[in-house]
């Protein structure tokens, strides 16, 4: 089960981070938060403050093109909600449940980072998915 837990708790933390920059955020929240009370109420509120002051740092993060601080925020709540399943099993379908709901087809979790560098007068073309260049 610890590789599971760990691959849940991963896909969790990057699911968290990329939805706390977009307007899913409040649901977002609102399911993680009855999802704590449930499982462990004692730190419910606690861990809800720690949300909203980790959405600062996210925002703050994506407008400085800070990858490194984002990496180290995933983590954190890849820790968070490991040591969540850790303690309380039942809470992995629980969770499961919440983000099959708030990123169906888990385009969250999924990540790419492109790296290029060009010298002289060398060009780089990145992309995404589809890529046109028509130059003359």
């Amino acid at each position: 089960m610890d590789l599971e837990v760990t691959v849940l708790a991963q896909s969790a933390g990057t699911t968290l981070v990329t939805l706390m920059a977009t307007d899913a955020w409040q649901r977002t929240r609102e399911g993680l938060t009855q999802l704590w009370r449930r499982m462990q109420p004692e730190r419910a509120e606690t861990v809800a403050a720690e949300w909203e002051a980790g959405r600062e740092d996210v925002l703050a993060a994506l407008a400085a093109n800070d990858q490194e601080t984002l990496n180290e925020l995933r983590a954190q709540w890849q820790g968070l909600v490991r040591r969540l399943i850790v303690a309380r099993p039942a809470a992995a379908g629980e969770l499961r449940a919440l983000l099959a709901e708030l990123d169906p087809d888990g385009a969250a979790a999924r990540s790419v980072t492109q790296h290029a560098t060009a010298s002289g007068q060398g060009r780089v073309y990145q992309a995404g998915r589809d890529q046109h260049i028509a130059e003359r």
